[in-house]
Order: structure tokens, then C-alpha cells, then sequence
């Protein structure tokens, strides 16, 4: 079903300024950007409007998070003495419906009801391919001079024997069954599968979750390692180092069999989330000499322009950074280059990343081995959670925090956190790095008391001395 808003096409020539391919987050930054500059654009989106985020990703499945945290901080409370809660889930489809209505109503919200506000935008649904003059779209040319890509992704599928005979979920099924199983098996153990693997976990399902390498493998090894422990305190059932063998159906739901270890996990459902792969398949990219990357995605320049140079792409699409504030950043710098000349270069090197488990977990810029990788002699700095005032007082002192600098300048090079609300945490860190701040002067900033941010500070001034030894605020 399409929730979408229907404009007719206002431009009977067929004739447009730009035309922009998807109508998720960077499709509308695009649009929007080109059209506040008074351009005239065709906006062509493929399925319902408003793309992953808000239909099947971040906003789903972060409103079903906060529920379930509900319980488990109810069950949680035993860490003060003389308090007891309990907390429950009594009507998981009543969950499910409210979900539900919060994602139609943010879509209705920020994308059907933006376009009547933007004459100049016309709005068309179907399936589009490239053309050298534009695009085509059932049968119909539509020409402009410039043409930016923003298809997003989707779930891939790893190549697991007999995965292709059972029924297995993926994430967008996953978040929309309105009945709990007994036990979930989630292959895979990226930012998607480990925060569903801990959602369902605590709504009471008995969960496993296998990786071929380690869980959130992007991270640090110390932030892996924490959340493992997390994950093991709350009976989640981790197998690292997986090779999968088979898996296959039996009498009472699915077995997944490994080749080098002498187990098998039998569960009620399967979730398959090992990463998600550029929409380019109805493209028709060969045929205006786009060229794809290692990914399977667009490949594009600094500017973000393909191969083709009236052609550019932003987002999911391009295989990289694939956060939904990266599209819509990536689209207004597309906009913006393809109008005024390539003169906005793309730039991730300050951009974070949440994974919303509990604790959550941040990081920006580089990693230990990256920047040993880039040719930067390292110091670290690694502080428990355990040492921060303000974890100590709310009884709740699981997770680390890391920072790496260079050795030589004493630049402060990347910021890795798993601590509660890492990801409000993770903007000072930000501004630091992009401010190429030394380790000294951000463990000298004030920083306000008993707040987790606060540990930033301490983990700072961890690269030089040891802070048991301080009192409260002597830093």
C-alpha cells in the first residue's frame, strides 16, 4: 500500500531542471535543496515514500527499544536497595499498532504533507532507469540536464546453504509481527542485528545471536568485548567466529548446524541481518556509463558525482556510510556541486555513528588500527565506565570508553564510547576531533558534574595520570 501523496505531473513538457531518483531522506534533501533555489524538479520515488528510516529503520525500530527498556529498568531497580518494580509486556500488538502510527504519522508529517509546499517539486511514483537525456518511467521520458541517484538499499542475503528454502525474517518483517516467538536466531551481528537482538531479548523471546567474526566488528575490540558481556548478563546466547554449514526446517522451527564447531542452534524464527546492499538493479547504469564500486554501489567522487558527470548519487546507494543523516547531508553537497560547479567536497572524517543498544554505543573518527593504518603513531586512553561519578551514583557502571590520539601532537584522532546516552555524549567528542583539540586541552575543559558526558573529560585525562587518585572534580 502507498501512503504518498499524489501530485500530478505540473510540467506537461516533461522538461525539468533536475530530476531525483528516491524519495527517502536524501531524495527529499535533494529536491528540497534544488527547489529553495528556485530550480524545477521531478521527484520520483519507488514503493512507499519516506524510504527506510521512517518506514521500516531507525524509527520503528528505536520507538519499540524505549518499550521494551521500560521492562527491563522496571526489572533493573534491584541494584538500589528498598525499591522493587515490576514491568510487562501485556499486549505486544498493541505495541506493534502504536509503532505503527507513530512511523504514518511521521511519514505523513516530514514527507506527503512537505510536497504541497514546494511548487516547483513534482511529485511521480514508479519505477525509474536512466536515460541519457533523464530518466524513463513506465514507458515515459522525463529529460533534465542533471540527475541525482538516491535508491537507498536494502537487505542482502548472505549466501548460507538452505537459507533460500525456509521462511526467514528480515529486519522490516521482523518489527512488524504483532505475536512473540518463543526464541529468534539473528545471523548476523552488525548495528541492526545486535539492537534487535536486545529489543527482542528483552520483550521476553529467548535469542542467539552468531557472527562470522565478532559482535558490531566496526567498533573496538574493548567496546565488542563489553557488549558481549552485556549480552551474555541478559542471557542473549552469542557464537562468535561462526562458519555456517546449513541451515534447514524442522519439526518445531529451524536448525542452523556450523562447520567448525560441534553445535546446533534450533529456534522458533530466523532473522537474517548481514547488511544491506545498493538499490541499483532497474537502474540501467551500463547503459549511461555509470560505473559501479566494490560494494555494488554508485561510484562516485568527492563531489559526488558518478562516472557519468551529469549524474550523481548520494546516500545508501553509493555503499558508504550508510546513516540516514549521511544521505541528507550528501544530497544538499550533490545539489549544491552539480548547480555551482564541483566545489563541496564530501567529508565523513568527524561523522558519528550511535548503535542504540543499551548501553548505547558511539564512536567518531578513527579507530586504534585505523589510524595506524593512516601512518599515526597512537596512545590510548581506556576508561570503565566504573570510574565515572555520575555511572557510580545511578548504580550503573557497565561499559568503557576509548580514545585514541597521536602520539606526536597529542590531536585527538577518534572517540569510542558504550555508556548510557553515548550517543548525546559522542557531539562533544565531535566538535573536539573536528576542532583538532589535543588530549590536554579536553581533559582542562570544564565539563559539568555527574554527568556521563563528563567521562569524555576523565578519559581524556586518563592518557596522563590515573584518576583514582583524584577527588570529585579535582581535574
Amino acid at each position: 500500500m502507498s501512503y504518498c501523496y499524489a501530485k500530478q505531473n505540473s510540467n506537461p513538457s516533461n522538461q525539468y531542471d533536475l530530476i531525483v531518483i528516491g524519495a527517502g531522506s536524501g531524495g527529499f534533501s535533494a529536491a528540497i535543496t534544488a527547489a529553495e533555489r528556485g530550480k524545477n524538479v521531478l521527484l520520483v520515488g519507488y514503493g512507499t515514500i519516506g524510504g527506510t528510516c521512517v518506514n521500516v529503520g531507525c524509527v520503528p525500530s528505536k520507538t519499540l527499544i524505549r518499550a521494551v527498556e521500560i521492562v527491563h529498568t522496571a526489572a533493573d531497580t534491584r541494584r538500589f536497595d528498598g525499591i522493587s518494580s515490576h514491568a510487562n509486556i501485556v499486549d505486544w500488538q498493541a505495541v506493534i499498532k502504536q509503532k505503527q502510527q507513530l512511523v504514518d504519522s511521521l511519514r505523513q508529517a516530514k514527507y506527503s504533507d512537505i510536497l504541497p509546499q514546494y511548487p516547483n517539486i513534482t511529485y511521480l511514483e514508479g519505477n525509474a532507469s536512466l536515460t541519457q537525456v533523464g530518466i524513463e518511467v513506465e514507458g515515459k521520458i522525463f529529460e533534465a540536464s542533471k540527475t541525482i541517484i538516491a535508491t537507498g538499499s536494502s537487505n542482502a542475503t548472505p549466501p548460507i546453504k538452505g537459507l533460500q528454502n525456509i521462511d526467514y525474517l528480515d529486519s522490516t518483517r521482523l518489527l512488524e509481527i504483532d505475536q512473540l516467538p518463543s526464541s529468534l536466531l539473528v545471523i548476523g551481528a552488525g548495528v541492526i542485528g545486535c539492537e534487535l537482538a536486545q529489543l527482542f531479548s528483552r520483550a521476553g523471546v529467548q535469542v542467539s545471536i552468531c557472527c562470522r567474526s565478532r559482535l558490531l566488528p566496526e567498533e573496538e575490540p574493548e567496546i565488542s568485548a563489553t557488549l558481549e558481556k552485556i549480552f551474555q548478563k541478559e542471557n542473549i546466547t552469542v557464537y562468535k567466529g561462526i562458519n555456517y554449514k546449513e541451515i534447514k526446517q524442522n519439526a518445531n522451527g529451524y536448525e542452523l548446524l556450523f562447520n567448525n564447531i560441534n553445535e546446533t542452534v534450533c529456534i522458533e524464527k530466523v532473522l537474517v541481518c548481514t547488511g544491506r546492499k545498493p538499490n541499483i538493479d532497474s537502474l540501467n547504469c551500463d547503459a549511461v556509463g555509470v560505473k559501479l564500486n566494490s560494494k555494488g554501489g554508485v561510484e562516485v567522487n568527492q563531489y559526488l558525482a558518478s562516472s557519468n558527470p551529469n549524474i550523481y548519487a548520494v546516500g545508501d546507494v553509493t555503499g558508504r556510510d550508510m546513516f540516514v543523516y549521511m544521505a541528507a547531508y550528501s544530497a544538499k553537497l550533490a545539489v549544491n556541486n552539480l548547480l555551482d560547479g564541483d566545489t563541496m567536497a564530501y567529508d565523513a572524517t568527524v561523522m558519528p555513528s550511535v548503535t542504540f543498544v543499551d548501553p548505547q554505543i558511539a564512536h567518531v573518527g578513527m579507530t586504534e588500527q585505523q589510524a595506524q593504518q593512516a601512518g599515526f603513531e597512537t596512545k590510548i586512553s581506556v576508561l570503565p565506565v566504573a570510574q565515572i561519578p555520575r555511572a557510580i551514583a545511578a548504580r550503573n557502571t557497565e561499559g568503557v570508553i576509548k580514545l585514541v590520539a597521536d602520539k606526536k601532537t597529542d590531536i585527538l584522532l577518534g572517540a569510542h564510547i558504550c555508556a548510557t546516552e553515548a550517543g548525546d555524549s559522542i557531539q562533544t567528542a565531535v566538535l573536539a576531533i573536528k576542532n583538532k583539540m589535543t588530549s590536554r586541552d579536553f581533559g582542562n575543559t570544564i565539563f559539568p558534574y555527574l554527568t556521563m558526558v563528563e567521562g569524555l573529560k576523565l578519559a581524556a585525562q586518563t592518557f596522563d595520570k590515573d584518576i583514582r587518585k583524584l577527588s570529585c572534580c579535582a581535574g
